[in-house]
Protein backbone atom coordinates (compact mmCIF):
# COMPACT_ATOMS: atom_id res chain seq x y z
CA UNK A 1 0.00 0.00 0.00
CA UNK A 2 1.32 3.75 -0.70
CA UNK A 3 -0.16 6.54 0.79
CA UNK A 4 0.30 10.28 0.95
CA UNK A 5 -0.28 12.04 3.79
CA UNK A 6 -1.43 15.98 3.78
CA UNK A 7 -1.50 17.69 6.97
CA UNK A 8 -4.64 20.18 6.60
CA UNK A 9 -6.81 22.75 8.02
CA UNK A 10 -9.91 21.42 6.28
CA UNK A 11 -10.51 18.75 3.21
CA UNK A 12 -13.73 17.93 1.32
CA UNK A 13 -14.43 15.81 -1.52
CA UNK A 14 -17.58 16.12 -3.44
CA UNK A 15 -18.72 13.81 -6.61
CA UNK A 16 -21.50 14.70 -8.72
CA UNK A 17 -21.30 18.47 -7.37
CA UNK A 18 -22.72 16.88 -3.54
CA UNK A 19 -20.25 16.74 -0.89
CA UNK A 20 -19.39 13.18 0.52
CA UNK A 21 -16.83 14.23 3.47
CA UNK A 22 -15.59 16.98 4.68
CA UNK A 23 -13.07 17.65 8.02
CA UNK A 24 -11.53 20.48 9.22
CA UNK A 25 -8.18 19.73 10.81
CA UNK A 26 -6.40 16.62 10.68
CA UNK A 27 -4.95 14.84 7.55
CA UNK A 28 -5.87 13.86 4.34
CA UNK A 29 -5.17 10.23 3.18
CA UNK A 30 -4.43 9.23 -0.04
CA UNK A 31 -4.28 5.40 -0.20
CA UNK A 32 -3.65 3.74 -3.52
CA UNK A 33 -3.68 -0.28 -3.16
CA UNK A 34 -1.50 -3.03 -5.35
CA UNK A 35 -2.24 -6.68 -5.57
CA UNK A 36 -0.50 -8.11 -2.80
CA UNK A 37 -1.28 -6.19 -0.33
CA UNK A 38 -2.59 -7.35 2.98
CA UNK A 39 -3.90 -6.88 6.68
CA UNK A 40 -0.63 -6.66 7.60
CA UNK A 41 -0.15 -3.73 5.34
CA UNK A 42 -3.15 -1.95 6.65
CA UNK A 43 -2.16 -2.30 10.41
CA UNK A 44 1.21 -1.09 9.91
CA UNK A 45 -0.09 1.92 7.88
CA UNK A 46 -3.31 2.69 10.33
CA UNK A 47 -0.25 2.78 13.28
CA UNK A 48 1.93 5.12 11.78
CA UNK A 49 -1.04 7.78 10.20
CA UNK A 50 -2.75 7.81 13.97
CA UNK A 51 1.04 8.14 15.60
CA UNK A 52 2.66 10.50 13.00
CA UNK A 53 4.13 13.33 14.86
CA UNK A 54 3.16 16.28 12.22
CA UNK A 55 1.93 19.06 14.54
CA UNK A 56 3.16 21.73 16.21
CA UNK A 57 3.54 21.45 20.17
CA UNK A 58 3.36 24.93 22.45
CA UNK A 59 6.72 25.29 20.88
CA UNK A 60 6.22 25.28 17.33
CA UNK A 61 8.01 21.85 16.75
CA UNK A 62 6.27 19.37 15.09
CA UNK A 63 5.62 17.00 17.74
CA UNK A 64 1.84 15.95 18.25
CA UNK A 65 -0.50 13.36 16.28
CA UNK A 66 -3.92 13.55 14.90
CA UNK A 67 -4.87 11.65 17.92
CA UNK A 68 -2.57 14.50 20.35
CA UNK A 69 -4.91 17.23 18.28
CA UNK A 70 -8.30 15.43 18.03
CA UNK A 71 -8.01 16.33 14.42
CA UNK A 72 -9.95 14.45 11.77
CA UNK A 73 -8.67 12.44 8.73
CA UNK A 74 -10.23 11.62 5.27
CA UNK A 75 -9.37 9.08 2.99
CA UNK A 76 -9.39 8.96 -0.80
CA UNK A 77 -8.44 5.82 -2.97
CA UNK A 78 -6.10 6.33 -5.74
CA UNK A 79 -5.07 3.77 -7.81
CA UNK A 80 -2.58 6.56 -9.41
CA UNK A 81 -0.54 6.44 -6.57
CA UNK A 82 0.95 3.60 -8.33
CA UNK A 83 1.80 4.80 -11.78
CA UNK A 84 4.97 3.73 -13.43
CA UNK A 85 6.39 6.50 -15.69
CA UNK A 86 9.45 4.32 -16.30
CA UNK A 87 8.22 4.02 -20.56
CA UNK A 88 6.91 6.64 -23.03
CA UNK A 89 4.52 9.56 -21.10
CA UNK A 90 1.48 7.71 -21.01
CA UNK A 91 1.54 6.38 -17.20
CA UNK A 92 0.85 2.16 -16.52
CA UNK A 93 -1.20 1.76 -13.67
CA UNK A 94 -0.17 -2.43 -13.85
CA UNK A 95 0.89 -2.28 -10.19
CA UNK A 96 -2.32 -1.06 -8.88
CA UNK A 97 -4.89 -3.80 -7.50
CA UNK A 98 -8.08 -4.65 -9.81
CA UNK A 99 -11.34 -3.68 -7.89
CA UNK A 100 -11.98 -7.26 -6.53
CA UNK A 101 -8.99 -6.74 -4.63
CA UNK A 102 -8.75 -2.94 -3.74
CA UNK A 103 -12.40 -2.11 -2.72
CA UNK A 104 -12.45 -5.29 0.25
CA UNK A 105 -8.80 -3.59 1.31
CA UNK A 106 -10.04 0.08 0.66
CA UNK A 107 -13.13 -0.53 3.47
CA UNK A 108 -11.12 -2.10 5.55
CA UNK A 109 -8.11 0.14 5.87
CA UNK A 110 -10.79 3.02 6.39
CA UNK A 111 -12.41 0.48 9.07
CA UNK A 112 -9.33 -0.02 10.92
CA UNK A 113 -7.95 4.01 10.33
CA UNK A 114 -11.73 5.00 12.56
CA UNK A 115 -11.04 2.13 15.03
CA UNK A 116 -7.64 3.75 15.35
CA UNK A 117 -8.56 6.81 15.28
CA UNK A 118 -11.55 6.10 17.92
CA UNK A 119 -13.95 8.00 15.73
CA UNK A 120 -15.23 7.66 12.07
CA UNK A 121 -12.65 8.90 9.28
CA UNK A 122 -14.67 10.41 5.79
CA UNK A 123 -13.88 8.84 2.53
CA UNK A 124 -14.80 9.24 -0.81
CA UNK A 125 -16.45 6.82 -2.90
CA UNK A 126 -14.23 4.08 -4.83
CA UNK A 127 -13.55 4.24 -8.04
CA UNK A 128 -16.06 7.95 -8.13
CA UNK A 129 -15.08 10.92 -10.18
CA UNK A 130 -14.61 12.81 -7.13
CA UNK A 131 -13.00 16.46 -6.74
CA UNK A 132 -10.92 16.66 -3.34
CA UNK A 133 -10.41 20.22 -2.34
CA UNK A 134 -8.14 20.96 0.65
CA UNK A 135 -5.90 23.54 2.68
CA UNK A 136 -2.55 21.92 3.33
CA UNK A 137 -0.88 23.36 6.60
CA UNK A 138 3.05 24.11 6.07
CA UNK A 139 2.90 22.86 3.37
CA UNK A 140 3.54 19.03 5.10
CA UNK A 141 3.16 16.04 3.20
CA UNK A 142 4.71 13.07 3.44
CA UNK A 143 5.01 9.83 1.21
CA UNK A 144 4.90 6.33 2.78
CA UNK A 145 4.79 2.72 1.21
CA UNK A 146 4.61 -0.35 3.14
CA UNK A 147 7.14 -2.10 0.43
CA UNK A 148 10.03 0.35 2.41
CA UNK A 149 9.09 0.10 5.58
CA UNK A 150 12.32 -0.57 7.12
Amino acid sequence: MRVVIQRVSHASVAIEDKCKSAIQKGLLVLVGIESDDTKEDIDWLCKKIVNLRIFDDENGIMNRSVMDIEGDILVISQFTLHASTKKGNRPSYIKAAKHDISIPLYEQFCHELSCSLGKNVGTGTFGADMKVELLNDGPVTIWMDTKNKE
